[in-house]
């Protein structure tokens, strides 16, 4: 297992769970607690970052899933590595379990996308939010949809489903899964949640190791 000083906190699930907001609390929470925190995304900021989100309603299957693979191994080289190297808490919004789950959605199998982030870096915590299906489907239809994967009103059944998938095959990854229901719950009580189970250790896909007792908590 790759060790680092910092710590990496992924954040996912469904569409309008609110991640983002979560994110922005927790890295408000972290920073009034001492800590020196890093906010980040995926697809990330870099020109493959933009070019990744700008055409993810064109291109599909195994072409999107090696492209966001790609500026996730370059989001890893560019920001996180440095930053976590630094010793600094990197809290990112959407990453491994994200490509897990729409990369199913869009048809491709579990283990290419494994194939795929077989060197990424592990997170120490991978945070995966949930809702009720049909919050979540009430939540995108106030806001409008964002993206080709909304035009199913099946989505947000499945992509619950598929999360819970995620968190299980994290787990066998040696990652440690915290997943939270966002239905009734406000962003700042879930970022508190998640700034207390932070854990201080790191990984990779191909070095993967057990966790003596890998728990998902509700």
């Amino acid at each position: 297992m790759t060790r680092h000083p910092g710590v990496f906190v992924s954040l996912d699930g469904p569409s309008a769970v609110g991640k983002s907001t979560t994110v922005a609390e927790l890295g408000r929470l972290l920073v009034g607690r001492g800590d020196s925190v890093f906010t980040t995304a995926e697809p990330s900021t870099s020109e493959l970052g933009e070019f990744t989100r700008a055409k993810a309603n064109h291109i599909h299957g195994r072409a999107l899933a090696c492209l966001v693979a790609a500026n996730r191994y370059e989001h890893i080289e560019v920001e996180l590595e440095p930053l976590l190297s630094a010793g600094q808490t990197v809290v990112c919004d959407r990453y491994l379990a994200s490509s897990l789950v729409l990369q199913q959605l869009d048809g491709v199998p579990e283990p290419f996308v494994l194939a795929l982030n077989r060197h990424i870096l592990l997170p120490d915590l991978a945070v995966i939010l949930t809702a009720e299906p049909e919050t979540i489907a009430a939540r995108l239809a106030a806001r409008g949809k964002r993206h080709r994967f909304h035009d199913d009103p099946t989505g947000p059944a499945r992509e619950v489903g598929l999360y819970r998938d995620a968190a299980q095959t994290l787990m066998t990854l040696g990652v440690e899964v915290l997943v939270l229901d966002s239905t009734d719950t406000t962003p700042t009580d879930v970022a508190k949640r998640i700034a207390d189970a932070l854990p201080s250790r790191g990984g990779s896909v191909d070095n993967p190791s057990k966790n003596d007792d890998p728990t998902v908590n509700s």
